[in-house]
């Protein structure tokens, strides 16, 4: 018997799914055992590809994390494979927004979209009456006390990038360019006059977290931003029903979406794997529109298929979870994906949460991020 070992993230959207999936191959293929583990959330979002590579056959990651394995050549380029040469090609036309492309790094793909995610908003319907439309809204609502918002280090950052892409100055938009400096304070300042109605307690919380608490408590009504999970949609997952819509503008339109930052999770195959023919088995059934709008999602999964987002019968079982966000999702900003960018996005989450705890000045927040920006893309150059 083949025995293939899987690495992804704890939480039920993230293994439920894969375990759920591993039995079900496993009755098409007897002969094929896949067992799934699981690491936490901080661990899936900074840990290093290195340190799985080597002990699993499968892993699933996050699309940052492509240009490091591209240099350490620690994941299959799965386009080298001709037998699923058309595969690749439905699922590239099939993504929500650019999920698939997000796993495409110097023109090979080390992994395929099983799970689509951007921030969004969040609201409890029984809670609220008008959704905010814009910033000022959210601002409004944040004076009531009726406004949580995650923001430990890593959801700081990705705010930060989510705004700036909303407003339309995402960074890197030309290579190696930062973002405007006088752009970066408008999108801290905004952040801190929030920062200062939420709850001190989101300064230490992570999307699970807040929604976690939305759903057990009644005296927070909504989340601007918040990367969306649709189980809390779905009746029964919590005590209360959790809605989602797309985020609000940052400007002064009502309803300008521009997306958020694009998140979700890939399916990537290890070089050190002595099973490859049946991960890559796996791996494109796990990814196919059969799998993604059926098993997938029924067992708790996030589908990154476009053809499960607007599927009428996953809609009805979450309460549109996925209508009400996808423009949100298709209008998403991709990362940066250079061998580099992590160790950005590590130090940048830390200074904007330093900054909007009261602990250091705008123009010294702003100025250290434009640093190290600028260092991350010679960080890992000999």
């Amino acid at each position: 018997m083949q025995i293939l070992k899987g690495m992804t993230w704890d939480h039920s959207r993230g293994f439920d799914p894969m375990v759920a999936s591993a039995k079900k191959f496993n009755e098409k293929y007897p002969d094929i055992r896949i067992i799934w583990e699981k690491r936490s959330l901080q661990a899936f979002a900074d840990r290093p590809i290195e340190l799985m590579a080597f002990d699993y056959d499968l892993m699933v990651i996050d699309h940052p994390h492509v240009g490091e394995a591209s240099r350490k050549d620690l994941i299959y380029e799965l386009n080298k494979s001709e037998k699923f040469e058309d595969q690749l090609k439905s699922l590239n036309n099939s993504s929500v927004g650019l999920s698939h492309q997000s796993y495409n790094f110097n023109n090979n793909q080390y992994a395929l979209a099983i799970d689509a995610a951007a921030p969004v908003s969040s609201f409890r319907e029984d809670l609220i009456k008008n959704i905010p439309q814009t910033f000022e809204d959210v601002i409004k609502l944040a004076e009531q006390s009726q406004v949580m918002w995650p923001i430990k280090p890593v959801d700081s950052i990705s705010s930060f990038n989510s705004i700036a892409a909303n407003l339309g100055y995402p960074i890197n938009e030309k290579h190696e360019v930062f973002l405007d400096v006088s752009v970066g304070k408008s999108i801290l300042k905004m952040m801190k006059d929030l920062a200062e109605l939420v709850p001190k307690e989101c300064l230490h919380m992570n999307p699970i977290e807040t929604l976690d608490y939305m759903s057990t408590h009644n005296d927070i009504s909504y989340c601007p931003l918040l990367y969306g999970y649709s189980n809390y949609s779905r009746e029964g997952f919590r005590n209360s029903l959790v809605h989602f819509t797309n985020i609000p503008s940052f400007d002064e339109n009502p309803g300008n979406c521009r997306g958020s930052q694009l998140g979700g999770t890939g399916l990537a195959i290890s070089k050190n794997t002595q099973n490859f023919q049946a991960s890559l088995d796996y791996s494109f059934w796990v990814a196919s529109e059969d799998c993604q709008k059926d098993l997938y999602y029924h067992s708790g999964g996030q589908p990154g298929h476009l053809k499960a987002w607007e599927n009428d019968e996953i809609n009805n079982n979450c309460n549109n979870f996925f209508k009400n966000t996808l423009e949100t999702l298709q209008k998403s900003w991709l990362r940066p994906r250079y061998d580099g960018y992590m160790y950005y996005q590590d130090i940048a989450g830390t200074l904007v949460n330093n900054f909007l705890r009261g602990e250091t000045s705008i123009d010294f927040t702003i100025n250290e991020m434009k640093k190290e920006f600028d260092k991350s893309f010679y960080v890992n150059k000999k």
